[in-house]
């Protein structure tokens, strides 16, 4: 894997990630298809906004089909049907999110199935040979995700258990020639412990750097302060991963601290959900006032489902809970979110990057007066 940097304005970055099956432009925004799909997505769809690679998550495919299994079958990229690269979340998340379904200790994390009670055992080794199984382009290190707010002991402890995990997690990865691992910086809301770990990562030297345990109950200002305490301690020249994150709004922002790639459930869950992500803002298509209203969700849209379905329409599927509804509104939000970074690669490449996120904000607030 190679990183390039093709220009830069201010801390924000414009570049290039070279793989093995493709060139991921950054700063990227990566559709996260947890259970080797995009919801409601097909993934021609996907490629067609415009994402370079997608995200799939080892605890999920663990469960079910397997590792194992899908290796057999010829490697998720094969079993999904997406030519591009993949990056692999190592199941770190859940540690968090099912914590009333595991245990943890120094070896790693034991997690009774959310579908049928089965055991199973997650170690920093079994994260990597699960990844390689995989075939992914880019696994991360198996880590502890902790929920904020909580105490500093306890996030502490998850950091420095994670970079005990994180040398483990190198360590079995290994050094093949075609596939990249991240490691990722723990710490909360602690600056002092987000200056250890992203030091004591660069130390173990990754290929990549993610934040991790951020969008998690804290206010935006306090990811962004992490954001801008963590990011100068990470080299210069490899990628940087904003994990889990975000809204709109977070990724401008974060873009302008120096963030280089990101992923996050948002635009298929809000548009499972009836909203769509659009220049004007966030549209409620539930809400009975589009129920007459013949116009596009965005006429000016290279996305056909922006452009080409009226409001009404997509009201009355909503209402009729017809599955078209998610199929069209999380086709409608994955491709403003890549439009969304294809307009901050290009500001980057201008020097315009400022004006750009401050257009695009202004657009947002303008909301439906612009688009009466």
């Amino acid at each position: 894997m190679k990183f390039s940097i093709n220009a830069t304005d201010g801390a924000a970055r414009c570049g290039e990630l070279a793989t093995s099956r493709g060139t991921i432009r950054t700063p990227a925004f990566m559709p996260v298809g947890t259970a080797a799909t995009v919801k409601a997505m097909l993934p021609e769809t996907v490629r067609a906004t415009g994402a370079d690679i997608v995200l799939g998550n080892v605890y999920h495919l663990m469960l079910r089909p397997g590792a194992e299994r899908i290796a057999k079958l010829g490697g998720l990229h094969k079993f999904m049907n997406w030519s591009g690269p993949i990056l692999t979340d190592s199941g770190g998340f859940q540690v968090m999110s099912l914590a009333k379904l595991r245990t943890l200790d120094e070896n790693g994390v034991k997690f009774r199935s959310h579908i049928d009670g089965t055991a199973y055992q997650l170690t920093p080794e079994r994260a990597m040979e699960i990844q390689e199984l995989l075939g992914s382009d880019i696994s991360m290190q198996l880590d502890e995700c902790v929920r904020l707010p909580c105490s500093d002991d306890e996030q502490e402890r998850a950091m420095r258990l994670s970079l005990r995990w994180a040398e483990r997690s190198k360590r079995a990865f290994g050094t093949p020639k075609d596939r990249a691992v991240f490691g990722i910086v723990q710490g909360g809301a602690s600056k002092p412990l987000r200056l250890m770990s992203a030091k004591a990562l660069a130390d173990i030297g990754f290929d990549g750097y993610a934040i991790g345990g951020l969008a998690v109950g804290e206010p935006q200002a306090v990811m962004l302060d992490m954001i801008e305490t963590t990011v100068p301690l990470l080299p210069a020249d490899k990628p940087r991963y904003l994990m889990g994150v975000g809204t709109p709004d977070d990724l401008l922002k974060a873009v302008a601290r120096g963030i280089d790639m990101f992923d996050c459930v948002m635009p298929t869950r809000a548009g499972r959900h009836g909203l769509a992500y659009t220049r004007f803002g966030q549209l409620n298509l539930k809400n009975a006032r589009h129920a007459d209203d013949p116009r596009p969700l965005d006429e000016t849209s290279d996305c056909p489902a922006a452009r080409d379905y009226s409001r009404a329409y997509l009201h009355h599927l909503i209402k009729a809970n017809e599955i078209l509804s998610a199929m069209l509104l999380s086709w409608v939000n994955v491709a403003y979110y890549q439009s969304l970074m294809a307009g901050t690669r290009e500001a980057i490449g201008k020097g315009r990057f400022a004006d750009y996120a401050a257009e695009t904000a202004e657009g947002w607030t303008r909301g439906e007066a612009e688009a009466a």
